[in-house]
């Protein structure tokens, strides 16, 4: 059998999740067929420095019923639940692999030359109880398969339970993937699953535990000559996983970095929404960025309070507590009261997130980077526009958005600094998106320039913010307070004045920075 291309959703699940997908009636739009349900034992190869999963592939033999089926996957990563390796499969004679009987020559000689001649040894086993149901999109035929693991993977005196759902596209149109998970209620509040099963089986062997902190941005990598389609999807999947990364981070720790990122990636999303948007209905276009600014707002609430912590009241009160006024300063009874207010607005997020929100966000943005919620009129450009071409026009004009605003740099009042913030936002994240179809000598050195002036407005909308403070202070306590009201209200008020010095600062800073910035050369332009 020759190699293929996989293409899976993979999400998370509860015990309770499974039993109830197991017997969920097909929904609207789908025929199902009966559930069927089967025990699998795979053993997983590498070899001793763990060669294949450094090149994120992976060898398996997997015994089903009777017979023994080796499999070789590369590109084993997933992305916003994404996983969409090469698969090579073959049935062999028992529990060990075969590499003579991979017919495809590509992935023959990429696992030879990934092995290099070492030997190959099992390193880790899963045993599940596989369900098994097929769904079909009545509208156009496609066909995905659902699959419902509950089991365990066992790497020698190690176990770990594991409940996941994978739905995998047999044939078809991928959209139909995320059209289904939508409509199934079971899934609705699962979360995206950051790593394989083979992903888990080496942090498992290894004694590692999986990764849970914050996501970052990942850059999509896309040539100039890139159609606009894929490279759309790429964008957008990349903006999903940050999504759903961090949406987990938040509800499992108290990092701030949680909520930073979380609200950056639906920051970027609506970007990405916005640059494209020539290619989306317009209707979708503005239900989906509607619902990215208002979970970004629940996010938001959370993210003003971690910074006025720990941004705004802790370095000022370091500088009060060296000071010769530091005992008529209750900065206690201050970061008391903003503590209160950080602890309720995390619950509250944390509600937020364990709902169905995210999810119903998530799927819907799935289909659309597969097509579904496009342009039908002819006006959109992805059939024959490249990624250079297009870069070129949305980042000019990105960049007149914002230099009509800094124009007037001067006269701005609080709001509409708060608009040339958003703006030089936009302008970053339209760099970012399209940066590897350009040279990185001519990119880096704007980029760089655009990320300090961006930081400089953002010290001085937290600054503003900052004024939240006055309204906590002035808050009745249910808590007898730690000192008294005035000392309190002087601590805060010395946390506004130290700050509103040295906004002052850089708000010169900035003028100076956006002269340098108009004075650079915009590399698209080159």
């Amino acid at each position: 059998m020759g190699a293929k291309r996989e293409v899976e959703l993979k999400l998370e699940l509860a015990r309770g999740g499974q039993q109830k997908l197991k017997g969920a009636p097909a929904p609207e739009g789908f025929a199902a067929e009966r559930a069927a349900t089967r025990a699998l034992r795979s053993i997983y190869f590498d070899t001793p420095d763990r060669a294949l999963r450094k090149a994120k592939w992976s060898l398996r033999v997997r015994r089903v019923g009777r017979k023994w089926v080796q499999t070789v996957k590369a590109g084993t990563g997933v992305t916003g639940g994404m996983s969409r390796p090469r698969e090579a499969e073959v049935e062999v004679a028992g529990p060990a692999p075969d590499l003579t009987l991979i017919l495809e020559p590509l992935m023959r000689e990429g696992l030879w030359q990934l092995i290099d001649g070492q030997p190959l040894a099992p390193v880790f086993e899963t045993a599940m109880r596989r369900t098994i149901r097929m769904f079909t999109r009545e509208s156009d035929g496609s066909t995905i398969e659902m699959a419902l693991d509950a089991g365990e993977i066992v790497a020698g005196e190690r176990q770990q339970p594991l409940f996941e759902a994978e739905l995998e596209l047999k044939s078809g149109d991928p959209a139909a993937l995320f059209e289904l998970a939508g409509r199934l209620p079971a899934l609705a509040c699962a979360r995206f699953s950051r790593l394989s099963k083979a992903g888990r089986g080496y942090l498992l062997a290894a004694g590692e535990r999986a990764d849970t902190g914050p996501v970052n941005a990942t850059e999509a990598s896309l040539a100039a000559d890139t159609a606009l389609a894929p490279a759309f999807r790429a964008i957008l999947l990349s903006c999903m996983d940050q999504i759903a990364g961090n949406r987990d981070t938040v509800l499992d720790s108290d990092d701030p970095e949680g909520p930073h990122q979380l609200r950056v990636g639906l920051r970027r999303l609506r970007s990405a929404l916005k640059v494209h948007h020539r290619l989306l209905d317009p209707e979708i276009r503005k239900e989906l960025d509607a619902a990215a600014r208002d979970l970004a707002l629940a996010v938001g609430e959370l993210r003003d309070l971690d910074v006025l912590v720990e941004e705004i009241v802790e370095p000022a009160m370091a500088v009060a507590r060296l000071g010769p006024d530091a005992g008529l300063l209750d900065d206690a009874g201050l970061v008391r009261r903003v503590e209160t207010a950080r602890l309720a607005a995390r619950k509250s997020l944390r509600d937020r997130l364990s709902g169905p929100a995210v999810n119903e966000l998530l799927f819907r943005l799935g289909a659309l980077a597969h097509g579904a919620g496009w342009r039908e009129d002819g006006e959109q450009p992805a059939a024959t526009t490249t990624v250079g071409t297009f870069a070129v026009d949305a980042l000019e004009k990105r960049w007149k958005s914002a230099s009509q605003l800094a124009a007037r740099m001067d006269e701005l009042t609080l709001e509409e600094r708060h608009d040339l913030r958003k703006e030089l936002k936009k302008l970053r994240y339209a760099v970012e998106f399209f940066r590897s179809a350009f040279p990185a000598r001519k990119v880096k050195p704007f980029l760089a320039r655009l990320k300090t002036l961006q930081d400089v407005f953002g010290y001085l909308n937290d600054v503003v913010m900052a004024g939240k403070l006055a309204g906590m202070v002035a808050a009745v306590d249910r808590k007898p307070p730690v000192g008294s009201q005035v000392e309190t209200a002087l601590a805060a008020g010395f946390v506004l004045g130290w700050h509103e010095a040295r906004a002052a600062h850089a708000f010169e800073n900035a003028r100076t920075l956006w002269d340098e910035t108009k004075r650079a050369r915009r590399f698209w332009r080159d």
